[in-house]
């Protein structure tokens, strides 16, 4: 079978709800404060980019939290049946990749897994994003599905 050297190989383009996530694009630090605690105990820096080609979303990330360092690699991409974003994340904490689920509708961000939901705000600028998981209704609230935070955009 005779292969067309000349033809242009069709290439897919990403779908336009992916610019819902071009606001989390940058580099950013995060405080943050678990259940009752009386001072920040969170803090760490996160870096959001495109991967090549735009179809999927890129955040690295160190924290520390309560004396714990994580380190992170998170992948999102956009699911076109719920209207959300998919996420998996790397970390080094059990070496077990956790699925997640973003959405992004104007200024408010939510990213949950199962058993808590993360619910922010971006300010008017663009340039915090503040907010806060909590645990899903008949889990116990404790200090990984429990904390307020504010990320900063430095770049």
């Amino acid at each position: 079978m005779a292969h067309d050297q000349t033809a242009t190989p069709q290439c897919r383009k990403p779908d336009p709800a992916l610019k819902r996530l071009e606001k989390l694009v940058g580099t950013w630090e995060l405080t943050g404060r678990t259940l009752g605690a009386k001072q920040d105990d969170i803090s760490g820096r996160v870096v959001v980019d495109w991967l090549p080609g735009g179809f999927f979303l890129e955040q690295r990330g160190e924290m520390e939290i309560m004396g714990v360092k994580v380190a992170s690699l998170e992948v999102l991409g956009y699911d076109a049946e719920t209207d959300t974003f998919l996420s998996v994340v790397f970390s080094n904490l059990d070496g077990v990749p956790a699925a997640y689920r973003w959405d992004v509708r104007g200024d408010v961000v939510t990213h949950w897994a199962a058993g808590a939901k993360f619910t922010g705000k971006f300010s008017e600028d663009g340039n915090t994003l503040a907010g806060g998981w909590r645990p899903d209704a008949g889990i116990e609230p404790n200090a990984g599905n429990t904390y307020d935070e504010i990320m900063t955009r430095v770049k």
